[in-house]
């Protein structure tokens, strides 16, 4: 790369930063790629960190020493939370997404990428504490929000099925209950798709008993793997037994009702989750 001017050290530095989130950057790094002295990079730093944290970006942290350097960590003020959980329950209310049994059509919010990925966003800010090396959800409909938050923590994902196939290998299965049916259903994951003792955050598009979420925590433990976390992207209120208790949840369905034509959506614990994490 050319020898940049301040003004296009600052815009390509950032633009950087912003496509490689939770990755350490040495110094070194941008001060070969601007031909550019360290101290003028730091100066560079500087500006960055102050235009993130003071327009709710992310933070910028830097890490001392001779293989320091900084990272960028995804964040999201409190204010533009709501604004985007506000966004999602007003989607979810159009009774036109109503289908037979009271189920609800999901598939326009799971197939919009600029909304998987500001929702991606929100959860990799209040997960961005911990120390996640995969996101692993359940095909297929999780997918989506699942590789936008992977991107935002910059880690693979792993894909659970429910059926087996020859293109990946020697997997690992288990039996669950089915949380809402009380069906006995199976789920496989690959061996090759998870290392052994990875820390895991376990994705949901949807959870009602919460059998799904219970049945990777199991199949996790086949891996020696922990479970650092479950986000959910809806949960639904009328549940009798919930399989899982510690969970993060955008949006909440307090009522759904296939007569009147009425779903009223409320903000999930995210929102409490969030501000917790800001307060840190």
């Amino acid at each position: 790369m050319k020898k940049l001017k301040r003004s296009g050290r600052l815009v390509d530095m950032t633009y950087y930063l912003l496509q490689h989130p939770h990755q350490l950057v040495s110094l070194s790094y941008f001060s070969e790629r601007y031909q550019s002295a360290k101290s003028s990079i730091s100066e560079d730093l500087t500006i960055v960190k102050e235009i993130f944290e003071s327009q709710g970006i992310g933070s910028l942290l830097t890490i001392a020493g001779a293989s320091g350097g900084v990272k960028y960590v995804p964040m999201v003020e409190e204010e533009e939370g709501k604004l985007l959980v506000e966004k999602l329950n007003q989607k979810l209310e159009d009774k036109e997404r109503l289908l037979p049994g009271g189920y609800l059509y999901m598939m326009d919010i799971l197939g919009s990428p600029r909304l998987m990925n500001e929702i991606g966003r929100l959860f990799a800010a209040v997960f961005s504490d911990q120390k996640i090396d995969a996101v692993m959800t359940v095909a297929m409909k999780g997918i989506p929000l699942a590789y936008a938050i992977g991107s935002y923590l910059d880690v693979p994902v792993s894909i659970v099925r429910r059926d087996h196939r020859v293109t990946e290998g020697s997997m690992v299965s288990i039996n669950y209950v089915s949380g809402s049916a009380k069906r006995i259903q199976t789920m496989s994951l690959a061996r090759r798709s998870l290392e052994e003792g990875a820390n895991v955050l376990i994705v949901d598009d949807f959870m009602k008993a919460g059998g799904t979420a219970r049945g990777m925590m199991d199949l996790l433990k086949e891996f020696n793997a922990n479970v650092v976390g479950i986000g959910v992207l809806v949960e639904a209120e009328d549940v009798e037994e919930r399989l899982v208790d510690d969970y993060v949840s955008i949006a909440r369905l307090e009522e759904v009702n296939e007569r009147q034509k009425l779903v009223n959506a409320v903000p999930g614990n995210f929102l409490k989750k969030l501000k917790e994490v800001n307060q840190k």
